[in-house]
């Protein structure tokens, strides 16, 4: 990019920042193999843990791609009011933190739940207990995952050319050759990239293996490292899980980076121009049903349960708000610290066209993807309590600087892009200007960034106000998150605690996905 002036700090600045992100990799990963190396045999059967992860892992992704290609291709169909509201709800799946859905697919499917309590009200017996074990984690995986799915390819049906549309309708083109001719060809470069980040997402998922696994037969990595350190403190045994978990993602990241890249999805949706048959509207309506119905419902059980029963109660305790402001300020500040990192990482990267270069500025963020955060945490841990400091002490800062490293990836993918393109169509005008870097960020970059912005801190936010992993190991009894708090409510079977918890996590969710960006862009748009 030849028209852009020079920003020596910037690229700088990135070069510093991903010399930090990379040393931390680093010291993390030297923790875990030194542990390693000390640590005595254990008798975990990793092989079965590796089967059992990877099978649910598969069966999601394929199970997620299938009912994302349904959904998608009914959305992109029909047309009636609230549209926007299904598509954004869709789009929200990415940042629904996974507790609360597995919480409401208890409420439902459940040994207690609606359905077995309506069949034995109306049959008088039970249907079973279908939330738990196998059949219970591909449900609640498939419900999100199918959900990201259908919003990602819908973004790709959308770019379909006008020209391209036309043509099919002058061909009279019926529903199955339409999506045959063009509806494929769209979506197929798309779906390994996809799938990819599919199996990832389920092959280190931790909360809903944690409530909804059932036992040890339904056990998976994650759920087994979590396991090892806090139940049994089998450092070696966490340690060889760990190097196995890390060693699986490395070989699905690098996968995935030779294939098509997935696009972002979270902008509008565009209005549908094809109208297909009447046995093929009445197939859509009932797909977009069921995945409405199944995406919907588990949400609704917990606003019932949890602002009904046990609210009143968990409001006057003292622990609660200390939790409620936990969760809070570490969001918050993983948000900002995320922000920080991606804008510094980003805007150095798009200031260089040096190809090395923008190869190594970009590595560091993407190398956490390959390491889970019970994995990160085990890191920490470990790394900490080699460093002679306390864990309790630490582990604020910790989880802070989990939580915000885990979700640096989706914010670079997020602040990247836009980056770029004004990078390539703007740089005339800043090299005429002659703006510095300063003056460049407030006057060209930021208003037209501000949506970009305020997406990326709505998902780093969300991300750590639902996460368990991190907070998993660190949690003392006088340090805890409303996630790490309702976990502990359900194993003391306090369920009205618990219920009202996952409420409160999925108000908060819905308020800061779908306030913060549109609070951003308004200041952004402001400076203009």
């Amino acid at each position: 990019m030849p028209t852009l002036p020079r920003r020596p700090l910037r690229i700088a600045a990135a070069a510093m920042l991903a010399v930090a992100i990379a040393g931390l990799i680093v010291a993390v990963f030297w923790s875990i193999l030194d542990a390693a190396s000390g640590a005595s045999q254990s008798r975990i059967d990793i092989p079965h843990l590796l089967r059992m992860t990877s099978l649910q892992a598969a069966l999601t992704m394929l199970l997620s791609l299938a009912v994302g290609m349904a959904l998608a291709w009914s959305l992109n169909r029909l047309r009636f009011r609230g549209r926007e509201l299904v598509v954004g709800l869709f789009a929200a799946a990415i940042v629904t933190p996974g507790m609360v859905m597995a919480f409401g697919l208890l409420a439902i499917w459940g040994r207690n739940g609606w359905i077995n309590r309506a069949s034995e009200a109306l049959f008088g017996t039970p249907i079973g207990n279908p939330a738990f074990g196998l059949s219970g984690i591909l449900l609640a995986h498939v419900v999100l995952n199918g959900a990201f799915a259908a919003r990602i390819l819908l973004a790709r049906l959308d770019a379909i050319p006008a020209a391209r549309l036309k043509t099919g309708q002058s061909l009279g083109l019926g529903a199955w050759q339409r999506f045959r001719i063009v509806d494929w060809p769209a979506m197929r470069g798309t779906l390994p990239g996809l799938g990819a980040i599919i199996f990832l997402l389920a092959f280190t998922s931790f909360p809903i293996v944690l409530m909804l696994g059932g036992g040890p037969a339904n056990q998976t990595l994650e759920v087994a490292i979590y396991s090892a350190v806090r139940q049994n403190f089998d450092l070696g045994g966490a340690v060889a899980l760990a190097l196995t978990q890390i060693a699986v993602c490395a070989v699905v990241i690098l996968t995935a980076s030779m294939l098509a890249p997935v696009p972002t999805a979270l902008g509008r949706s565009i209005a549908p121009r094809w109208r297909d048959g009447t046995g093929a509207r009445l197939m859509q309506w009932l797909v977009l049903l069921v995945a409405v119905t199944a995406f919907v419902l588990p949400l609704l059980s917990v606003l019932s349960d949890g602002l009904t029963a046990g609210i009143v109660e968990l409001l006057a305790r003292p622990v609660f708000w200390w939790s409620a402001l936990s969760s809070l300020v570490i969001a918050s500040a993983s948000a900002l610290l995320t922000l920080v990192l991606a804008l510094g990482l980003a805007l150095g990267r798009a200031a260089t066209a040096q190809p090395l270069a923008r190869t190594l500025l970009g590595m560091p963020p993407y190398a956490y993807l390959a390491v889970p955060a019970v994995v990160l945490a085990l890191g920490f841990f470990l790394l900490v309590r080699n460093a002679g400091i306390a864990p309790a002490q630490a582990a604020p800062v910790v989880v802070i600087v989990g939580n915000s490293l885990l979700a640096l990836p989706f914010a670079i993918a997020t602040l990247g892009p836009p980056l770029e393109a004004i990078a390539r169509t703007r740089g005339k005008l800043i090299r005429s200007l002659g703006l510095g870097g300063t003056r460049q960020f407030l006057a060209i970059e930021y208003p037209l960034l501000g949506r970009d912005i305020g997406i990326m801190l709505a998902l780093a936010f969300c991300f750590s106000l639902g996460d368990l992993g991190v907070i998993a190991l660190f949690g003392t009894e006088n340090f805890q998150t409303l996630p790490l708090m309702m976990f502990r409510s359900l194993g003391a079977y306090r369920t009205n605690d618990a219920a009202a918890i996952a409420a409160i996590l999925l108000i908060g969710t819905i308020v800061a996905f779908t306030g913060l960006p549109r609070l951003v862009e308004r200041i952004a748009n402001a400076r203009r």
